[in-house]
């Protein structure tokens, strides 16, 4: 059963950084794609990154373009979010997820498995 751990988490100023870890067990993680999403109060999950099972097709939200960097790593069966210049609008709970068909998508409803989510907290 394919499980996923986010690891990573926790409280910066703005302006600081963080990385995220996003770990698979279970399966061979190069058949995947990964997706990085998050989720602030009150608000709607949102996408935030994705990249292709080989790595050669990555996305990224306007928003976080030139400040994240998502990047995979399929022999330790880890996919990564570099979190540089973070701002308080950051803060949410950072989910990621994998896809089986490995594209890498914006869509949440394309990914079968989730992590349960580590919490980012930007402070001003």
């Amino acid at each position: 059963q394919v499980q996923l751990v986010e690891s990573g988490g926790g409280t910066v100023q703005a302006g600081g950084s963080l990385k995220l870890s996003c770990a698979l067990s279970g399966s061979t993680f190069s058949s995947y794609a990964a997706g990085w999403f998050r989720q602030a109060p009150g608000k709607e999950r949102e996408f935030v990154a994705a990249i292709s099972w080989s790595g050669s097709s990555i996305y990224y939200t306007d928003s976080v373009k030139g400040r994240f960097t998502i990047s995979r790593d399929n022999a330790k069966n880890t996919a990564y979010l570099q979190m540089n210049s973070l701002k308080p609008e950051d803060t949410a709970v950072y989910y990621c997820a994998a896809d089986n068909l490995g594209r890498g998508t914006r869509s949440s409803g394309a990914y079968e498995y989730w992590g349960q989510g580590t919490q980012v907290t930007v402070s001003s």
